[in-house]
């Protein structure tokens, strides 16, 4: 079907918009449907890379606003970028860090230039302008990088989304053409993403996309969602996205999610997740398995020899009990958080390639409904 030097559509599945594709970095190819692992600060939460690659993760995710701020851009060129800092040889994504000046909004003021703010470090000042956040990002060196966007709050009333957006689609057109302007600083291909906005509304997020589509991105993505607005708000403007974007471009659903969104968005024709979930919960002894979540710490499994996951126990630490693991929490020994986030993660990664394995046979539709009905049913 489609067939540019980035993105190649492979398959659609003939029930559903779900979608089997790859993306073709110059350190390596990733198919999709693909979930990115958050390496927010250069490091996967208690998992190391080593893990990650056996694990056989395609993408991690960084973010611009924490490695700007630690190790700093004087740090990350010193090391000729993150992917030799940390030892990763395999594609990033950066966020903008727009997201993390959002959640920062007492220490924070969107003006037309940028978006000022404070450190959550040490309280000094910042500006991220839609140009030196392409720039941070080249120093970076992430395969993908992201533009500088507002993720607007939920709720937020209609004039204030309408300004919003305004705001983002002048600082995509100022952020893209900063790109074009610019080169990479090391011997790779860079990607740019736009970032789709409009809040609840369904009209403002068909004229975003729009005009976005205008400006001509290498891929795009949906946010603004998984801010707090209810979960058949979320699949109603993924829905409304995926229908208005190209289908010779990589789709992005950015911070979603559980494992039933991440399944239900692929059959909408999403193509990329990320989301801090895997691990967080991982932190808080929840387990994602191919039979169901558990909660680790109960009582019932003091006793228990089962393994962690007996479909994944090719993997690192799913060779030990729920015994095992439960006595680990308990005793607040930190093998605990890296066995589950190790298990977590690897659930994660399962689940998409199982996806990409269905939509190729042909029982995507099937699989997923059987699946969720049977382990991850919607509350």
């Amino acid at each position: 079907m489609s067939d540019n030097s980035f993105f190649k559509l492979i398959k659609e599945d003939s029930t559903t918009n779900a979608r089997l594709g790859e993306l073709h970095t110059d350190h390596g190819i990733i198919p999709t449907p693909i979930f990115m692992p958050v390496g927010t600060q250069g490091t996967v939460k208690a998992v190391q890379q080593r893990e990650l690659v056996e694990f056989d993760a395609k993408i991690i995710l960084g973010n611009t606003y924490h490695l700007y701020l630690r190790p700093g851009m004087e740090v990350l060129n010193h090391f000729g970028g993150l992917h030799k800092f940390m030892n990763w040889d395999r594609p990033i994504l950066t966020d903008s860090g727009g997201y993390q000046v959002f959640s920062l909004s007492p220490l924070r003021k969107l003006t037309r230039e940028g978006a000022k703010f404070k450190s959550h470090i040490d309280g000094s000042s910042h500006i991220f302008t839609p140009e030196n956040v392409v720039d941070i990002q080249r120093t970076i060196g992430s395969d993908i990088m992201m533009v500088l966007d507002e993720c607007a709050p939920y709720p937020a009333e209609r004039k204030y989304i309408e300004k919003s957006i305004d705001l983002s689609l002048h600082w995509a057109e100022r952020a893209r053409k900063h790109f074009l302007n610019t080169s990479p600083y090391y011997e790779h291909r860079q990607f740019q993403f736009g970032i789709g906005q409009g809040g609840v509304f369904e009209d403002y997020r068909k004229q975003y996309i729009e005009k976005m589509v205008e400006i001509g991105f290498d891929g795009y993505a949906i946010g603004g969602l998984s801010v707090g607005e209810p979960k058949e708000l979320m699949h109603e403007m993924t829905a409304v996205s995926t229908e208005l974007l190209p289908k010779d471009k990589p789709r992005y659903l950015m911070g979603v999610g559980m494992p039933q969104d991440i399944l239900n968005s692929i059959e909408m024709g999403i193509d990329m997740f990320d989301c801090v979930i895997p691990t967080r919960n991982a932190r808080n002894a929840q387990l994602f398995t191919t039979r169901g979540k558990i909660n680790v710490r109960n009582l019932k499994h003091r006793f228990s020899d089962e393994l962690i996951d007996e479909e994944l126990s090719i993997y690192p630490g799913n060779t030990f009990t729920l015994g095992y693991l439960r006595h680990l929490f308990i005793a607040d020994e930190l093998l605990a958080l890296q066995v589950a986030s190790q298990h977590n993660i690897a659930f994660y990664l399962w689940l998409v390639r199982t996806a990409r394995e269905k939509i190729a046979d042909g029982t995507f539709r099937q699989w997923k409904t059987n699946f969720l009905n049977e382990f991850y049913p919607e509350k």
